[in-house]
């Protein structure tokens, strides 16, 4: 009786402290990302203290929602590409259209497989996470809890441009933004997860850094004493502690790749066609004044813009995540060979080596399916950015010079 009120009132403590942008543990850093994807039946578990469980209640919603948007998805498609029902105006606007509710459902559905495994990630995570400082929590909530916010924010507003706006019955302006949610928040949970392991490898660097100014810097008969008559025991068990850290923190990164490989890949593909078919339908209204949905001109152009810009900056910050947190834990290797040369104690230096073999073992890259999300992938995308806004500056210039030329011929027949 009395643990169950003990456990209660630690969870009631854990959540009653939370504060935007002030986080001071896992449950605070990620209480925005719970609480959005509790709304839309992402988040089918409970927490009891500091352990992940099913809620058969939410659980049997996350189903129950699953079944409903997999009806939905067969019934648009047949509407749209067999029945011909619902017609665009365009064939690329049914590709666009083909494309965005196939790839939005398969998220939905290895979201939904991987329910169980994404549990037991958080948990680790959670757990690796525990020897973050307050302070480091702080840091990272600036950015998660920022860009989960504005981004939850932004998406409501689409939201109701698109309920007020499109002329299609309710199913349509129920599910399509259900779907945008789905996958904005999918994708943010996993930049979240990225973003605290790489907290976690500075971590272990800052304390070898420590180790190392504390090996360079003591005084010889501060050295002397520890090297010789107490043979080192603590940098030893401090170097054994950071390996085995590195290690969890390494099997978690490998965790979360296998987890999280199917849905980054229906991601980038998605960004990439969004992006793609939003620069053509942009250059075809520029050209000719098409529109592809019943809204005004102006409104058209501002709604395509800022969607070009809202897949823009959420593939390049997943990816900004990644390749920096790839950089940080190799850090951790330049660390301990730094330090490896700056001690001639045998053992200290045999535990460094096997330090050393376990972090080339281990790669610690965050990638999808063999693709690695660096800078590499980083480069390539803000390059089909450029391009696509090179491409489309010079289609203005030339559509201007062309509006002149007509304009002038006009004036010389007059």
């Amino acid at each position: 009786m009395s643990s169950t009120k003990s456990k209660g009132c630690v969870k009631y403590r854990t959540w009653n402290k939370w504060q935007l942008f002030q986080a001071t543990d896992f449950q605070s850093l990620m209480y925005p990302s719970f609480i959005f994807s509790s709304i839309f039946g992402l988040f089918p578990y409970k927490i009891n203290g500091t352990t992940f469980e099913i809620s058969k209640l939410r659980y049997i919603v996350s189903t129950v929602i699953l079944v409903i948007l997999c009806i939905y998805e067969f019934a648009v498609l047949y509407e749209i590409d067999i029945a011909g029902t619902i017609r665009f105006k365009n064939t690329p606007k049914t590709l666009e259209r083909n494309c965005f509710y196939i790839l939005g459902n398969f998220i939905a559905v290895v979201t939904y497989i991987s329910c169980r495994s994404r549990m037991h990630l958080l948990q680790t995570i959670m757990n690796v996470s525990s020897k973050l400082s307050p302070n480091s929590y702080r840091k990272l909530s600036r950015l998660i809890h920022a860009k989960d916010t504005f981004g939850f924010i932004y998406l409501l507003i689409n939201s109701i441009f698109y309920y007020i706006t499109l002329d299609f019955d309710t199913w349509h302006k129920a599910f399509v933004p259900y779907l945008n949610f789905l996958v904005f928040h999918m994708d943010m949970l996993y930049m979240n997860c990225v973003c605290i392991l790489k907290a976690c490898f500075k971590r272990i660097d800052d304390n070898l850094i420590n180790l190392r100014e504390l090996v360079v810097n003591d005084e010889p008969h501060l050295l002397r004493r520890i090297y010789h008559e107490n043979k080192n025991p603590f940098l030893l068990m401090e170097l054994k502690t950071l390996k085995k850290q590195h290690l969890e923190i390494s099997d978690t990164v490998q965790m979360l790749n296998n987890i999280f490989s199917l849905q980054l890949l229906a991601t980038i593909v998605m960004t990439f066609a969004e992006l793609t078919f939003q620069l053509y339908f942009y250059i075809l209204y520029l050209k000719i004044g098409m529109i592809t949905i019943n809204i005004s001109g102006q409104i058209y152009e501002i709604y395509i813009i800022i969607t070009m810009i809202y897949y823009s900056i959420k593939i390049i910050l997943l990816v900004w995540a990644c390749d920096t947190g790839k950089d940080q834990a190799m850090k951790i290797g330049t660390t301990v060979h730094d330090l490896l040369n700056n001690t001639s104690d045998e053992q200290i230096m045999d535990e460094l080596q096997l330090f050393s073999l376990q972090i080339l073992h281990r790669e610690n890259a965050f990638s999808a399916k063999g693709l690695i999300m660096d800078a590499t992938l980083l480069t390539a995308i803000v390059g089909n950015i450029t391009t696509y806004l090179l491409i489309l500056i010079q289609f203005l210039i030339a559509s201007r010079s062309c509006s002149e030329k007509k304009a002038s011929n006009v004036t010389l027949t007059n």
